[in-house]
């Protein structure tokens, strides 16, 4: 029995471990990126931080059963901020930019991404074995188009 609780602990232990490298502990986000998010989304109680890189943090939380991302620069500096969106919200516009640039490919999946710039709506775009990566600013042009594979899609 005592084996048996012993290799549960260290399970555990090794679960925790990877999921503190992976996600990186709250201790370890910089003050002022944790700051910068709460001025930014002082809504939000709940927050999952993951390292990006060296210079940048990702913010993973919910607004209103929403999931969203947010990426500040280790200076508190807010980069980007992506959200899911259903079909039925994408303008009008951009549906027929879709549609007549995009014929018989399906939506897989639909954000909006805002910075700085502005905002773009970000597809996931599938055809028989083609998936594509398409960005569309609010005006309707296209800013990005992109075959990617089936790994790349997680990311």
């Amino acid at each position: 029995m005592k084996k048996i609780k012993s290799i549960g602990i260290l399970v555990f232990a090794i679960i925790m471990g990877i999921t503190i490298y992976a996600f990186g502990s709250i201790d370890e986000v910089p003050k002022k990126v944790k700051d910068a998010f709460i001025l930014k989304f002082p809504e939000v109680s709940f927050v999952q931080w993951e390292k990006e890189s060296d210079t940048e943090w990702e913010a993973e939380f919910e607004i209103e059963g929403v999931e969203y991302s947010a990426n500040f620069m280790a200076d508190g500096t807010w980069a980007e901020t992506e959200h899911e969106i259903r079909k039925r919200d994408i303008p009008k516009n951009i549906r027929a930019v879709l549609k007549l640039e995009f014929p018989k490919y399906k939506i897989k999946e639909a954000e909006i991404s805002e910075t700085l710039k502005g905002s773009v709506y970000e597809f996931l775009l599938k055809k028989s074995k083609i998936n594509l990566e398409v960005a569309i600013d609010k005006k309707g042009a296209i800013l990005k188009q992109e075959v990617v594979k089936d790994e790349d899609q997680n990311d």
